[in-house]
């Protein structure tokens, strides 16, 4: 079986909608809806920073059976680009058949291509497959860091 892997373009906003809507249910969160979540796709396919690709989908016989969500940031620190895989999502029905490794292959070969120096991502405590899967592939824990969120209220009261 053969997976392809691409960069996610705005002719893939409804099979991206459609793993987003799964990723959802899988995840234990509410139901997306399903137009709104296509016309979200269409957005950030379509229009959002042109200059950074969003998501990278997995194929399998043409069926999208994964996607990898990222981030390009830019820190000060040693001057090197890195990117932040926000999330890894496979298809129930097609776990450890390689899909998720492909996926990290791309983009691990997309950093080495584009000079970007290290892949940073997070996973729930609780998810052992995600860290044994990131542990095979050599991530390391870095216990130093903290996971914060603002959101809701607290991203309202940080406005000026």
């Amino acid at each position: 079986m053969t997976v392809d892997v691409r960069w996610a373009t705005i002719e893939d906003a409804t099979a991206l909608a459609a793993i987003l809507c799964e990723m959802a249910v899988h995840y234990r969160q509410p139901p997306l809806d399903a137009s709104r979540a296509v016309s979200a796709a269409r957005k950030w396919l379509g229009e959002e920073s042109p200059a950074y690709p969003h998501f990278a989908l997995a194929f399998i016989e043409g069926e999208v059976r994964g996607l990898a969500s990222v981030a390009i940031a830019h820190p000060g620190i040693d001057l090197e680009r890195l990117l932040i895989l926000k999330d890894l999502f496979v298809r129930d029905n097609i776990r450890n058949a390689g899909v998720g490794r492909a996926l990290i292959g791309f983009l691990a070969d997309h950093c080495l291509r584009e000079g970007i120096g290290r892949i940073d991502l997070t996973t729930e405590d609780w998810n052992e497959g995600a860290l044994r899967f990131y542990g095979r592939l050599g991530a390391e824990r870095h216990g130093q860091k903290v996971f914060l969120r603002l959101s809701g209220d607290a991203l309202k009261a940080a406005r000026p």
